[in-house]
Formats: C-alpha cells, structure tokens, sequence
C-alpha cells in the first residue's frame, strides 16, 4: 500500500523544503509491518493521487490554490493528529491511491479490509458536527439527505472501518476529538444493527450467514460496483 510520509508532509505545509524538493511523500510500503493511522471521512473537495505527489512541481498560482481546499487542509490536520499519537505514516483513501491505474484501484479494493485490520488507528473526521459532543440523537433539519442521521454513517466503507478497526476516534469539525468507538459503541450498535460483540471484537470466529453481514449494510452508499 502507498502510505503518507507524516513528517514530509507537514515540512513541505511549512515550507522547510524547497520547490523541486525530491522526497517522496508517499511511498510503497507493507501494511503487515508498518504501523500507520487512517483517515475516515466524507469525501467533499477532494486532493488526488497525482496533485500530492506532484503538488511541488506546480506553478505557484496552481499550488496555492490546491493548498487551500477543504480536502488538502483535511490532510495537514489527520497529518498533526498522527504526529500527536507517533503514527509516522497515514493512509488516506483520496490521494493514497493512484486511481488512474485500474489495476491499482482494484487491487485497493480487494486488500482494502486488510488495510483498515492492519492500521493502528482510524481517525472519523466528521465535517458538518459543530457540537463537542457525538450527536447522539437524530436531526432531520441537519441532516435531511441520511435519514437523519450523521452522512458518514450511510457510505459503504464505514462498515468496514467500525468493524476491521480496534482503535476507531471521532473527531469534529474543528478536530476536537469527541469520542471513540468503544465508548459510543451502545450507539453506533443501534443506528448500524452491528452486533455488539461484532463490534468490539471483529468477526473472527464468528458464526455468521453472508446475509447477515449484507443486512448490515443494506442502507448504505456505494459509488461504483466494485464497492
């Protein structure tokens, strides 16, 4: 998997290292070996496989304007929480993969469950909760388009992550954090119908039908069939 260079990531934000800079912020490594943080997050203004790698050998207008989307700032902020924890890598699902490889988006796609089993934490960045709390009831004002409910929990990869993940911290808008999935887990049983053992302690030696995991996602979003 390609995972984010933490450290090279926040000097390039701050300008330590030069335009033409050759280190790679992003390289090849084992998920099995490699202690890494992940990124959960409704996708919104989003920085690609190829405006990271390439962000500076862009002219200074094009960099700037990349450097001041929602999604790069994104990025900085899941990079500083990972420095904060000593998490030296971070895999972020919107410019972690070079989607303009087939091959690579489907190999992703494939060992993706493996990924989120692997890491050592998955940081939830929820960008439309104000509150310094988990919103713990339904807001059909707030949140009209999901029942309700918080958007992250209608898209198909938040499954995996609640389950494959033994550390899961959510975080608001302004990335404050406002609980964890151990905690909240009472909750998240009753608006995803996980079971709670499931939950808590994966689905390794479970006794589980296929369509009962499938039930657990029947309200869910995918973008494309290969999800």
């Amino acid at each position: 998997m390609k995972l984010l260079n933490v450290e090279l990531v926040l000097d390039r934000d701050k300008g330590i290292h030069p335009a033409g800079y050759k280190a790679e912020v992003l390289k090849e490594l084992d998920d099995k070996v490699m202690d890494y943080a992940i990124l959960s997050h409704c996708w919104g203004t989003k920085v690609s496989y190829e405006e990271m790698v390439g962000l500076m050998k862009m002219e200074e207008q094009e960099r700037e304007e990349v450097m001041h989307h929602d999604g790069y700032q994104k990025i900085i902020k899941s990079c500083e929480q990972a420095m904060k924890d000593n998490c030296k890598w971070l895999w972020i699902d919107t410019c972690c993969i070079d989607k303009q490889s087939s091959s690579e988006l489907l190999q992703a796609i494939n060992v993706m469950y493996q990924w989120y089993q692997n890491a050592q934490v998955c940081y939830v960045y929820l960008n439309n909760v104000d509150e310094l709390m988990f919103p713990t009831e339904q807001d059909h004002c707030k949140f009209a388009k999901s029942n309700g409910l918080l958007e992250w929990f209608m898209w198909g990869w938040t499954l995996q992550e609640l389950i494959a993940l033994k550390q899961v911290e959510f975080f608001n808008k302004d990335w404050v954090p406002i609980g964890n999935k151990q905690c909240l887990a009472p909750m998240l049983t009753d608006i995803m119908e996980i079971p709670p053992d499931v939950l808590t302690h994966g689905l390794a030696g479970k006794c589980l039908s296929v369509a009962q995991i499938m039930s657990w996602a029947a309200d869910q979003k995918m973008t494309c069939k290969e999800d």
